[in-house]
């Protein structure tokens, strides 16, 4: 039997928050990250995720993972490590669902490509996008614009990889979404995000490092015997078919998923508690004032982990056939792009209604928000009716 322990004193206080933006009553039956949790859940742009490429283009085999499923399975072992922390679980949980909702088609190459189309009018990136989507562009509620989160959601979203202003960085050099909100919301951008955070940050990584090893497998990029040149990996398969007599390849690496998933967890919560121990912290303003990262893996961890993502940089992300793919969700990106800025009137018409037809600038934010909210297959389809070009069909599937 599980017995929930008390939250430790260096945790976030779902009782105590720095409220919401907007002020309105509390929940009768949830705390305040619950309700954050559910409002996500319940966005239009979290349904969205489920055909946004994680990896492999969303129209290219139904098993693979999208932005929705990373985002759960992200959600899944934040939950995890945060009750053995004895850390507010449903804060994490909202964390690791909301941290990807700014993604726009694609994936990387898709920001990079709408960072590019955007160059003059300010630039693009997901993180500033998923503060814009949780603040001003979700619309479900007639009193204000956006979810109206907690502060400490909005505060770990957007700080989840570390504090903005650091390394020399100047408030100039802050994306101009972000400058203008903190003026109205101070989410203090110079610090360090809680511990809840900084938990759901490392277990995006734990997720997407793994769960890429079960998707390129699925792919045929690389096979047992390639794997076992990782360390970590030669090690733990060696125990499974060990232990596991005749295992076929396809169950031996679903059980290796499950226990490298394992390891990590293990250690990041040992290491974790090692940092806490020198720290010492107080209250969960001990922890946004220190100087590192509370949360972390062990050095052999992190070396071990590069290994890994060397592996995956050269067997997977840099394959020939997710390149060809990427080169065409570029080309798409860019021509739908500029053929609407070329011709407004090519927008749905309620796009229209809200461009500021006299400003370039806003015309732009405009069509990137409505890009950027696009899946891949809406995108694909949207770019084939403006081009007359389909870029991808279905005899292109890879399985």
């Amino acid at each position: 039997m599980i017995i929930l322990k008390k939250k430790a004193i260096y945790s976030s206080d779902c009782d105590n928050t720095r409220g919401r933006l907007f002020i309105e009553d509390e929940s009768k039956y949830r705390t305040s990250f619950q309700r954050d949790k559910d409002r996500v859940i319940h966005s239009e742009h979290f349904r969205l995720l489920k055909h946004k490429t994680q990896v492999f283009i969303a129209h290219t085999e139904d098993y693979y993972r999208t932005r929705l499923t990373h985002s759960l399975e992200v959600s899944q072992i934040a939950r995890t490590i945060s009750r053995k922390l004895s850390l507010d679980e449903d804060l994490s949980e909202v964390l690791a669902l909301a941290h990807d909702i700014g993604h726009p088609p694609f994936a990387h190459s898709g920001e990079e490509v709408l960072n590019e189309c955007m160059h003059n009018y300010g630039g693009f990136d997901h993180n500033s996008q998923t503060l814009k989507i949780l603040t001003k562009l979700e619309k479900k509620y007639p009193s204000f614009d956006g979810l109206n989160l907690s502060w400490e959601t909005l505060e770990g979203v957007l700080k989840h990889n570390g504090p903005l202003i650091a390394d020399n960085k100047k408030e100039g050099d802050i994306p101009k979404i972000i400058s203008d909100y903190i003026k109205i919301h101070d989410l203090e951008i110079h610090t360090f995000p809680s511990l809840e955070a900084q938990i759901a940050s490392l277990s995006d990584d734990i997720a997407y490092n793994n769960h890429d090893i079960d998707d390129g497998f699925r792919a045929k990029f690389f096979n047992l015997k390639d794997l076992s040149d990782i360390p970590i990996i030669d090690k733990i398969q060696k125990n499974i078919t060990k232990e596991f007599v005749g295992i076929n390849e396809s169950m031996c690496i679903q059980e290796l998923v499950r226990r490298l998933i394992g390891y990590m967890v293990d250690d990041l919560i040992n290491e974790t508690n090692n940092n806490l121990k020198k720290l010492n912290p107080m209250s969960v303003v001990d922890i946004r004032n220190h100087n590192e990262w509370t949360a972390s893996f062990s050095i052999e961890l992190v070396e071990q982990d590069k290994i890994l993502r060397k592996f995956l940089r050269e067997k997977m992300y840099n394959h020939p056939s997710l390149e060809k793919d990427r080169i065409k969700s570029r080309k798409i990106i860019r021509e739908l792009f500029s053929g609407l800025m070329e011709n407004i009137l090519l927008l749905p018409a309620n796009i229209q209604e809200i461009c500021d037809k006299k400003d370039k600038t806003k015309i732009a934010y405009t069509i990137c928000d409505y890009i950027a909210s696009m899946t891949d297959r809406s995108i694909i389809e949207n770019h084939a009716k403006i081009t007359g070009t389909n870029e991808f069909t279905d005899q292109e599937r890879l399985v």
